[in-house]
């Protein structure tokens, strides 16, 4: 072995040109003037397959294709930035039953009456016997008067009017029976639950909250009878209707 195969015993290009050498010139054996190309075919065809291998879809380090800027599905919990927003300005919508702020109010009497009540114009006037009926949606206010030669109380109105609804009105459920204050002086409120008459158009019922006022004097008995759907917040409209009444006399 020579001294620069001993120094460089990894470098096979020693081999080669010493295996060659003729005279003073080196010249590279034939072996390895063909190893150079085959060491780079296969090299080449290594490339090759690593390159078909990653386009083929199957290899795990293919980086996911880009989306183009407004394309394709909106990430999960992200809004989409063509999402409508609210509108500030939009009108308020009132929840079913509820009577709007800017209702309008008109005097009426009832024939043969003693009396003025306020109620909402525009609703559907209708009669029941000896009561006026004003009615809009499941809303209505019912205004009906009877002799009474005493005033009745929250005793009476449990012991006598409450058994008689019970009997009488569908999906009856007490709430309470109270005296109140109004303009036209004292009164009593009873308050309960019942299921509306069917509608006319749509066949459906409500459950429907009911405040029933009675007022009294000089041997009359007036009763204001104000329902709505349950839930609806007609506590001012209720408290406008019932605080206009006035005695004539």
């Amino acid at each position: 072995m020579s001294n620069e195969q001993a120094r460089h015993p990894a470098d096979p290009s020693i081999d080669c040109r010493r295996s060659g050498r003729s005279g003073s010139r080196d010249r590279p054996a034939a072996g390895c003037r063909r190893g150079i190309p085959t060491a780079l075919a296969v090299l080449g065809a290594v490339v090759v397959i690593a390159g078909c291998g990653a386009s083929s879809g199957g290899g795990t380090g293919a980086p996911p294709a880009a989306v183009p800027s407004g394309q394709g599905s909106a990430v999960a919990g992200t809004p989409s930035p063509n999402a409508a927003a609210p509108d500030p300005n939009a009108p308020e919508i009132g929840a079913a039953g509820d009577i709007p702020d800017n209702q309008v109010y008109v005097s009426f009497t009832p024939p043969r009456a003693t009396f003025t009540v306020s109620v909402p114009q525009g609703w559907a006037q209708s009669s029941a016997g000896t009561a006026t009926l004003f009615t809009d949606k499941f809303n209505s206010v019912r205004i009906d008067m009877q002799p009474r030669p005493a005033a009745p109380d929250v005793a009476s109105v449990r012991a006598q009017e409450v058994p008689q609804l019970q009997g009488s009105v569908p999906g009856f459920a007490l709430g309470d029976v109270q005296s109140v204050q109004r303009s036209a002086g004292t009164g009593v409120l009873l308050t309960y639950g019942a299921t509306s008459a069917p509608n006319a158009v749509t066949g459906k019922s409500v459950t429907e909250a009911v405040e029933r006022y009675e007022f009294w004097r000089g041997g009359q008995d007036v009763m204001l009878t104000l329902s709505g759907p349950k839930g609806a917040d007609n506590v001012d409209p209720w408290r406008k209707i019932t605080d206009s009444l006035r005695w004539q006399q």
